[in-house]
């Protein structure tokens, strides 16, 4: 996509923003109807026309009027058509102030309350496409808002929000939206939902309050009753009014805050003097309203903030971000510190902008992350992670004898000979097999598995690091933390499963040559090549020389060894070998026993085998680099 726009429908007022894939540095906002933010309202005409906007609330051509539809999406069937004629309002003007062209590679993100469900997105969503525009994607206003805000360059408030826990307040003129934010990603779970509060309740008391002063109150409710679309016009007004007061309220608590509106329903205009002073100003946040159930805006506001700090279970917000036009008044922040009195509070410097730059935002990120998983892809299906596994194998291979072999010869070769010394095995023959199965048996346990964690893990490090000389300028192209594609953060080997199996890395029922190796070096060892070496060695006092040194003259020494593997030695005469000595003797050949399978790893190793192993090892990063990739999501800042 080369075009990304953000398009802040709100249930008052609207707002289009641009960004251009390879000029903008940050998003612009488009005029509509000569304006930036303009009324969510459209009329049609008797002529056929739609129009949009401030114009469509007063038209006297108009045969139909219709204006906050939005917050009535979830609850009235007949909003989908008031949002249909005008989103489709918008697209016109779009496409003919030459905003918006054809055939451009262009997207809309499309904000929506964060309470809002996957279907009544998806129905949101199917408006837009069924309208003509070009390809849309419905976000979180309250993601939009926070994107928008990290994008900020004059938000430097020290905090990190990609890794803060952060509540996202957007208060619009008909609900005010809460969104819990943890590490750049909003949980839906602890996302408080609309509150059907918002800065359209103080317009309605500023109005009604200028009403009352009125000379013209009689004639100016009359109107009212007969001409809906002039009551929401100067209802519009008065949100005007009342964002100039608290922007500035020290200034106006000492000057004249008024707008005068003329408003043409008759011969004669009639004139309506809105105004805002310290008294207006103290009843828009005090003052019971049957809107809402007869409580204040301030109880209301401050009881929805607490809801959300309940709904939040885990980490508490450490930055809460305001955004909406009501979030420029100070009794708001203020309000937010005392709910949440260790939070910083911040707002950005247009919040009426927000969530249309953050959509906007969102669309150039998004097509980033695209472009990044598309990157990955290729390398995955590159030789490069085959390539630096086979560099690395054989020192898996070495970490993994260096891990087993003491283990192996403590829980298998030490019992097996403990067996026959105590006479459970009736032959030395035998032991050959018995070990051979039992290193087998091994092998396939939990235990064993458990104890090539850490040297996998060891290993895996170093190949991870390896690869980071790959994935790093990838990461550094798109914004993308070191850490997210590293493996080595992942290494809790509960996060990540590299199932290095001990069966799999020894290869029982593939790699024999592996199997019988260590068996015959422990035998070997242990048994002198069969069992002799166990008892001429392990014999302690003249009886027993003598006794060998006896069979050796009458036998020779190859018969004597035959006889020894083959006969029935009496338990009395094992258990002449204390199993002290035993234990002795597997300390003294661990150091041999790894070194012989070292050398066999050198010399022996199946190729075949090897590059089996290679790949199976090498898909699984390659398919763990993948899923990390996938649920990797651009810094926001």
């Amino acid at each position: 996509m080369d075009r990304f726009y953000g398009f802040d429908l709100g249930d008052a007022e609207s707002a289009v923003t641009r960004m251009d894939k390879n000029t903008d540095s940050v998003p612009q906002v488009l005029t509509v109807r000569d304006v930036k933010s303009f009324i969510t309202a459209y009329a049609l005409l008797r002529n056929g026309d739609l129009l949009i906007g401030e114009e469509a609330c007063y038209h006297p051509d108009a045969m139909r009027r219709r204006e906050r539809f939005k917050s009535r999406f979830l609850t009235d069937p007949e909003s989908s058509k008031d949002v249909t004629s005008f989103a489709s309002g918008v697209l016109g003007e779009l496409y003919q102030s030459g905003q918006l062209i054809k055939d451009n590679e262009s997207c809309f993100y499309i904000g929506c309350p964060a309470g809002w469900d996957r279907t009544a997105r998806e129905e949101y969503r199917m408006i837009f496409e069924k309208t003509g525009f070009p390809p849309a994607r419905i976000i979180s206003e309250s993601r939009a808002a926070l994107v928008s805000a990290c994008q900020s360059r004059h938000l430097q408030v020290g905090y990190d929000i990609l890794n803060k826990p952060v509540l996202v307040v957007d208060i619009g003129s008909s609900t005010t939206d809460f969104a819990y934010i943890m590490g750049g990603r909003e949980v839906e779970l602890k996302t408080g939902g609309e509150v059907f509060l918002g800065g359209g309740i103080m317009d309605e008391i500023l109005l009604e309050e200028s009403l009352k002063l009125s000379s013209n109150e009689k004639k100016i409710r009359k109107i009212f009753e007969e001409n809906d679309p002039w009551h929401s016009y100067c209802d519009f007004a008065a949100r005007r009014l009342k964002e100039k007061y608290f922007s500035d309220e020290a200034y106006w608590k000492e000057n004249e805050c008024t707008q005068s509106v003329s408003i043409h329903a008759g011969m004669l205009p009639v004139k309506l003097v809105l105004r805002c002073d310290e008294k207006i100003a103290s009843k828009l946040l005090n003052g019971k309203s049957e809107r809402l159930d007869g409580k204040s805006f301030r109880e209301v506001f401050l009881d929805s903030l607490n809801q959300a700090k309940d709904a939040i279970t885990e980490k508490q917000p450490e930055l809460i971000f305001l955004t909406g036009g009501v979030s420029k008044m100070a009794v708001i922040r203020e309000w937010c510190r005392q709910v949440f009195p260790d939070a910083v509070v911040i707002t950005s410097g247009e919040p009426e902008f927000s969530v249309a730059s953050g959509l906007a935002w969102c669309g150039k990120i998004d097509e980033d992350l695209r472009q990044f998983k598309e990157e990955i892809a290729r390398l995955v299906e590159s030789s490069t992670v085959e390539k630096l596994v086979e560099s690395h194998i054989n020192e898996l291979y070495h970490e993994a004898v260096e891990a087993m072999v003491e283990p192996i010869l403590e829980h298998v070769a030490l019992p097996v000979a403990e067996r026959w010394r105590t006479g459970q095995i009736e032959k030395l023959a035998e032991i050959d097999a018995i070990m051979q199965k039992e290193i087998d048996s091994f092998l396939h346990t939990d235990e064993a598995r458990a104890l090539l964690t850490k040297p996998v893990a060891k290993w895996l490090k170093t190949v991870s690091y390896e690869l980071e000389e790959y994935t790093m300028p990838i990461c550094v192209k798109y914004n993308v933390p070191y850490s997210a594609l590293s493996l080595n953060s992942f290494l809790s080997m509960s996060d990540i499963e590299i199932n290095v199996e001990a069966k799999s890395l020894f290869a029982v029922s593939e790699i024999t040559w592996l199997i019988d190796a260590t068996v015959s070096i422990v035998i070997g060892l242990l048994c002198g090549g069969g069992g002799v070496a166990l008892i001429a060695n392990g014999l302690p006092g003249i009886v027993a020389g003598a006794v060998v040194s006896l069979l050796i003259l009458a036998l020779g020494k190859e018969k004597m060894q035959e006889m020894l593997l083959n006969s029935r030695i009496p338990n009395p005469m094992r258990r002449i070998i204390p199993r002290s000595y035993l234990k002795a003797r597997m300390d003294v050949i661990s150091t041999e026993v790894k070194n012989n399978l070292y050398s066999k790893l050198e010399q022996e190793k199946n190729d075949e085998i090897t590059d089996r192993l290679v790949k199976e090892i090498s898909k699984q990063i390659e398919t763990c680099l993948a899923e990390m990739a996938e649920v990797v999501e651009i810094p926001l800042g």
